[in-house]
């Protein structure tokens, strides 16, 4: 043996000896707690990130359909306004169809009105639009009708019924962008 050697043994035995070994392994006990703690504080703060990730995750999925969601409404309704403007000219063709009827003389005149009317209508409707359907003794709803005026109910079984449109109501897509004027039957 060297020197060396001899002289670690030597304190190895003297520590025995003195009982300072007994502390070097309560040292040892400790630092394994220490090790055993921090992998475990690690753990926890990995499953706190994750946790954290998983939920950024899911926050961002949520915003990109929300987005997508909106953006497919703005596209379905992107039109609302011109077909807003549209709708009086529509009114004027359907007032100027029924006058053109009264008059027997007017047949060619009644066909180019009419010709002119189902194209500009058919080309609304491809973009979307369509008429809000409304008839004489169905139930007055406040959400889709506008009520212009009460008058007494003609028969009792039109009482708080719609009993003439006086203007048409018109939806793009699903929302309603002009509502029907209707004539409802006082109780």
């Amino acid at each position: 043996m060297s020197k060396d050697e001899y002289t670690k043994e030597d304190e190895i035995k003297d520590a025995i000896e003195n009982g300072d070994l007994d502390i070097n392994l309560e040292n040892n006990e400790a630092e394994e707690k220490n090790e055993e703690a921090k992998a475990s504080d690690n753990e926890e703060a990995l499953k706190a990130e994750k946790d954290k990730y998983l939920r950024l995750f899911a926050e961002f999925e949520n915003y990109k359909k929300r987005t997508s969601k909106e953006r497919i409404e703005l596209f379905k309704t992107a039109n609302q306004e011109l077909m807003t403007v549209l709708l009086p000219i529509l009114d004027d063709f359907e007032r100027a169809l029924t006058h053109i009827e009264d008059d027997p003389e007017a047949e060619e005149l009644r066909k180019g009105v009419l010709l002119i009317y189902q194209k500009l209508l058919k080309t609304l409707e491809n973009k979307g639009l369509a008429a809000v359907e409304v008839n004489a003794g169905d139930s007055f709803d406040a959400d889709t009708h506008d009520a212009i005026t009460q008058i007494p109910a003609p028969s009792d079984d039109l009482k708080g019924k719609i009993i003439d449109c006086v203007e048409k109501g018109y939806k793009l897509g699903e929302k309603i962008i002009r509502h029907p004027k209707v004539v409802v039957g006082q109780a």
